[in-house]
């Protein structure tokens, strides 16, 4: 008998609890392990009875020790009772209890793994590292044990077997994304939508311009970069309410590009809309243009004949009309289409205005508005006339037909008049100091010519130019610049023609 260990003296066994008093147990007879057996024993077994003996325990037989362990793991004393552990003990054992737990989960998966065995390479021993390498299995030990991405992901690996994939857009936020290989790219400008404010004002200085120059293509083409979208009907009501408060030239214009638009930029709808926006919005037109029925009668009537405007457009309002207003506009419109029914064009509804007008038609408009103003005596008449006509640059005619016209006269009355005429149009800068001076000096180049029909017409252009030149209409250089009256006299009959010197 060996004598028992002292007091405090623990035996520590591996693979045993962290402080397990034991006592040293006598010698067993050898039993069936290689323990048991001598070595005379063991070399007449063959190699293959002592396979078992060298491989070591079974994974039963470890099972069954581990739980042995366990339920030998709590602490006793030497005479046999529970006896408390230490706390470095307790951290012991907790780190031995979760590492005992990891094993039994490895075990598990090995034996779920063992139920479906991988598909490995033929001539692969089972479990080897080359038998391994293709299977898709999660190898971290959670999981069901199924393929990664169900059998679609890996290196070199185009999806799932059988999946067939469509064309897809190349996404310009790929690292790879080749602009140049996508072949011919189209780039397309995105014009927004005008608002109703925004339209205005853009609109509205095109027109005013328009009235200037006079082309309408460059206004198709300033439209055409414009998105009007669900707002063309804006821009007729728009041009056609500037040109009511403008000139007839104005309105003559307004009407051609009304006619020009139709086909390009508008349809005789988007037209027929914005008029009769218009005939709603008289009343209030007629607070800036009293003339407004008028006038947009004559607009309606100008328009149905240019076919800007549907022809049934008049007939959409019989009897559907309760404004007088509108009524007004719409029988102008009637009357004019039916004075005019054998002429395609009301071309001359607002006058020929300007330039556009032929010199001779420009010479007759003058000289009725003289001799009005010789039997009338109205200036402010005479000088509104002249406005009309709209040729600032052949004010020059007038002044030649106002002089001709008192040396042609007779008394003294049409000189002061026509004074008069001209002083007031020279202060208020209808008719220019260029076009004064133009207008006398071509009285000056005729004025022989004048003579041979009025003798008298060098006696009346002094006094004209006398009085001209006291109210300041005329310069001094002007008047001094006047020819003088040739005074060749004879000596008597019978001298034959002897000019006396």
């Amino acid at each position: 008998m060996m004598p028992p260990p002292p007091p405090g003296h623990f035996l520590r066994a591996a693979g045993r609890g962290p402080a397990e008093q034991r006592a040293p147990s006598p010698p067993s007879a050898p039993g069936p392990g290689a323990a048991g057996m001598s070595a005379a024993s063991m070399a007449e077994l063959g190699p293959a009875a002592r396979a078992p003996f060298a491989a070591g325990p079974s994974a039963e037989q470890q099972q069954q020790q581990e739980e042995g362990e366990e339920e030998g793991d709590e602490g006793e004393d030497g005479a046999g009772g529970a006896r408390p552990w230490a706390p470095p003990e307790k951290l012991l054992h907790e780190a031995r209890l979760k590492a005992k737990a990891k094993r039994r989960l490895r075990r598990t998966s090995s034996r779920d793994s063992a139920r479906e065995p991988p598909s490995e390479e033929p001539g692969a021993e089972p479990g080897s590292p080359k038998g391994r390498a293709h299977d898709r299995r999660s190898r971290g030990g959670k999981g069901r044990g199924l393929p990664k991405k169900g059998g679609a992901g890996g290196k070199g690996v185009w999806g799932a077997p059988g999946v067939v994939y469509g064309y897809q857009e190349p996404d310009a936020r790929d690292p790879n994304y080749d602009e140049v290989a996508q072949g011919d790219t189209v780039y397309a400008t995105v014009v927004p939508e005008l608002e109703e404010d925004e339209l205005e004002q853009n609109v509205q200085p095109m027109v005013l311009e328009y009235f200037e120059h006079g082309d309408t293509s460059e206004v198709v083409e300033l439209l055409r970069g414009l998105n009007l979208g669900g707002r063309r009907h804006a821009v007729p009501s728009l041009a056609v309410a500037l040109a009511l408060e403008g000139k007839a030239s104005h309105r003559e214009l307004t009407s051609r590009l009304l006619s020009d638009l139709v086909g390009r930029v508008l349809s005789p709808e988007d037209v027929a809309w914005a008029f009769d926006k218009m005939l709603q919005d008289l009343p209030d037109l007629i607070l800036d243009t009293p003339e407004a029925p008028q006038m947009l009668g004559q607009f309606i009537a100008r328009a149905v004949a240019d076919h800007a405007l549907p022809l049934d457009f008049l007939e959409r309002y019989k009897g559907r009309v309760d404004c007088e207003h509108a009524r007004a506009a719409l029988d102008r419109a009637a009357v004019l289409l039916r004075i005019k029914r054998d002429v395609n064009r009301l071309d001359n509804v607002w006058g020929v205005g300007g330039g556009q007008r032929p010199v001779k038609h420009l010479v007759k408009e003058m000289n009725l508005l003289l001799r009005e103003y010789l039997l009338s005596g109205e200036v402010s008449e005479a000088e509104r006339c002249l406005r009309a006509l709209e040729v600032p640059h052949f004010h020059h005619e007038l002044v030649y037909e106002a002089v001709v016209m008192v040396l042609e006269g007779s008394g003294d009355a049409p000189v002061a008049t026509m004074v008069t005429l001209l002083q007031v149009l020279w202060e208020t800068g209808l008719v220019t100091l260029d076009q004064m001076n133009r207008g006398f000096q071509r009285v000056y180049a005729a004025l022989a010519d004048l003579s041979l029909d009025a003798p008298l017409a060098h006696a009346r252009l002094e006094r004209l130019l006398e009085l001209c030149c006291q109210r300041g209409v005329v310069t001094r250089a002007l008047r001094d610049a006047c020819p003088a009256r040739g005074r060749k006299r004879f000596v008597s009959e019978g001298d034959g023609g002897r000019v006396k010197q």
